[in-house]
Parts: structure tokens; sequence; C-alpha cells
């Protein structure tokens, strides 16, 4: 439950709910509604979103191949799902369900508060999560549980390239400056996700540096940002 200024709205940040059509979060300044402004043309490139189609068609096919020995993996040390899904805000604050390999226990969200938060803000990081799952580390570490977003990119939710998603508890916090970052698609990939990684705690250089994507986006510096992000991947950088 999420108190506004005139009004409460009920929202349930458990997976097993469906998706709301549109996240409209009231914080203590004021309503946060990005929906009046220019849409960014990132939003509205066709070779963005061509780049993106083909992008995630190659990424699936890569996916199922992965999804195989995952599963294998996933019934020998943990009898688990395969897959978890999640609530995360996208564009302009639309929520959307999104998908990655599992990488944690069963019930992990359920245990987060037992987990001291290496960062700041309203994002959290550990180190040394105790929910990881032996399998879970080495998906995280080679960024492998991500695979399964090819599909969000796919159904047009997300792009290869944009902000992180966040969660809807994290928005929840948001303070008006933070809601610029979601006037892009979010994308498996991203500036901070391309220089830095998990090293960066302070959400308030990653808002920085989602604003700051916005500012030089040109599908050139996508490309230039999916290169970067796949060595940062192959070197296992910053990666946890």
């Amino acid at each position: 439950m999420v108190p506004g200024r005139n009004k409460v709205v009920n929202y349930t940040f458990d997976e097993e709910y469906p998706v709301p059509d549109k996240l409209e979060f009231m914080n203590q300044f004021k309503p946060v509604d990005l929906s009046h402004k220019p849409l960014h043309p990132s939003v509205t490139s066709v070779t963005k979103r061509l780049i993106d189609i083909i992008g995630a068609i190659t990424g699936l096919i890569i996916t199922g191949i992965v999804a195989i020995l995952v599963a294998i993996a996933t019934m020998i040390n943990d009898s688990g799902p395969i897959f978890y899904s999640q609530i995360r805000c996208g564009l302009n604050g639309k929520t959307f369900r999104m998908w990655k390999f599992r990488s944690m226990v069963v019930g992990a969200d359920k245990l987060k508060h037992l987990v001291e938060n290496e960062a700041t803000g309203p994002i959290h990081k550990a180190k040394e999560d105790p929910r990881i799952t032996p399998i879970g580390k080495i998906l995280r570490r080679t960024s492998l549980d991500e695979l399964p977003q090819f599909w969000n990119v796919l159904i047009g939710d997300m792009s290869l390239v944009g902000t992180r998603p966040p969660t809807l508890d994290e928005v929840s916090q948001y303070q008006p400056h933070h809601w610029e970052r979601l006037r892009v698609k979010p994308g498996i990939t991203g500036e901070w996700q391309a220089n830095g990684r998990s090293s960066i705690k302070d959400f308030e250089v990653i808002v920085s540096m989602d604003v700051d994507y916005q500012h030089k986006w040109s599908v050139l510096y996508d490309i230039k940002l999916i290169g970067k992000t796949i060595g940062e991947v192959l070197l296992r950088k910053d990666a946890y």
C-alpha cells in the first residue's frame, strides 16, 4: 500500500497476482505521471525495434539450449522451477512480468529483509547473498540468468538496451527525479551494466547514468553498449 497526497493506491508485490495495467504511484511530493511528456526517440525508433526483434530471436535460440542444461542441473541440485518471474516497472511506469532463470531459493523474495543491503537508495544489492543457489551463482556470474528476458524483448515489454526495470517496491520509494529513468523501455543491458555493473551501488549514480544514456542515445550507441556488455560478460567483471 503506497500512501499518496490525496489517496492510497493498493498494489500487491506478489508475483502470483496478475499484472496491473498501469502503475500510478503518488509520492510525498506530487503525483508522478510521465505520460504527458513526449516519447523518447528510442521508443519510436523502427531501427531499434528491428534490432530488438532480431536480437531477441537469436537470444531465444540460445536460451532454449541453455534451458535444457539449467533444467538438468536444477533437477540434480534443486527441485524447484527453473524459471522465475516478477512484476517490474517499464516505460512510463507501465508494469509487466519479467522472466529470468531462477538463481535463488524458492520464496527468496520473502527472505529479502534478512539480507543486509550493501547499496544506497531503493535498490538492494548483496555480494554474498545466502539466498543464491549453487547453480544460481554460476548463472549470475555468467549473466545467463538474464537470457529469458529475450522473450520480454520480443513481445515489446523490454529492449536489448535501456534501463534496468525496477521492482514495484523500489518505485514506491522513488523521488520525482528518479522517474526520468523510466522514459525509455527497460533493457537487458544499459549504461550502468556496461560501465560498472554490480560495483555501482549508489542509486543516484545509476539514475544519473540512465538519464545520460537518454541524452546520448542513438542506434550506434546502443550497438556500442551491446558490444561492451558482451565483453564485460565474457570477462565476468563485477558480476554477482
